[in-house]
């Protein structure tokens, strides 16, 4: 009778143990994955401060050009607003409405050779592309944590104890538009 109850006791301390520490790495991949996207808002709000320096070095040039400026003070409004942020989808819909506002930005810009000489253009210009790059690599670390979280939540016996735990698959940064967002905008001299 002792042998039965050291082995009921030691089931038991078992799957406490594995409870627990499946719970811990679900806890910290969530986690991870809340600090991936908080990595991509902060470098969508980077370019966001940096838009409107662009659209008045652009406007001193190009005056009449009022509908592809109010498009990308749109866009770039949307892409930080709280209601996008709050969702992968959202979000990456927003990206590729803002990308198609930027190209038309930079079409303009491209017809005026006197503003592509301009310094704090190219300087507008460096940093942003520099953040697009930035915005591009906090999507894939955002995506592999997704990837990671949602992989040990739905392997088993992890999928058994995960949903019961409160834990749901988490979504990926996917942009509906992907040929919009695929380059940093650029302007050709």
């Amino acid at each position: 009778m002792d042998i039965a109850l050291y082995v009921v006791i030691g089931l038991v301390v078992i799957v406490g143990i594995y409870l627990w520490s499946t719970y811990n790495g679900l806890v910290t991949l969530n986690v991870r994955v809340d600090e991936a996207w908080s990595d991509i808002t902060v470098q969508l709000k980077r370019r966001a401060d940096l838009i409107p320096n662009l659209v008045e070095t652009v406007k001193g040039y190009a005056t009449h050009e009022s509908t592809v400026f109010d498009n990308v003070t749109k866009a770039r409004a949307a892409t930080v607003s709280p209601q996008v942020l709050a969702h992968p989808a959202a979000a990456a819909k927003a990206e590729g409405e803002f990308a198609g506002a930027m190209k038309s930005l930079f079409a303009v810009a491209e017809a005026y050779p006197q503003l592509q000489a301009n310094q704090n253009f190219l300087h507008l210009q460096s940093e942003i592309s520099d953040t697009e790059d930035k915005i591009m690599a906090a999507r894939r670390f955002y995506n592999g944590g997704v990837r990671e979280f949602n992989t040990k939540t739905k392997t088993f016996p992890n999928n058994i104890f995960a949903r019961n735990l409160g834990f749901a698959a988490r979504e990926f940064f996917e942009v509906a538009d992907a040929a919009a967002i695929q380059d940093a905008p650029q302007v050709k001299f």
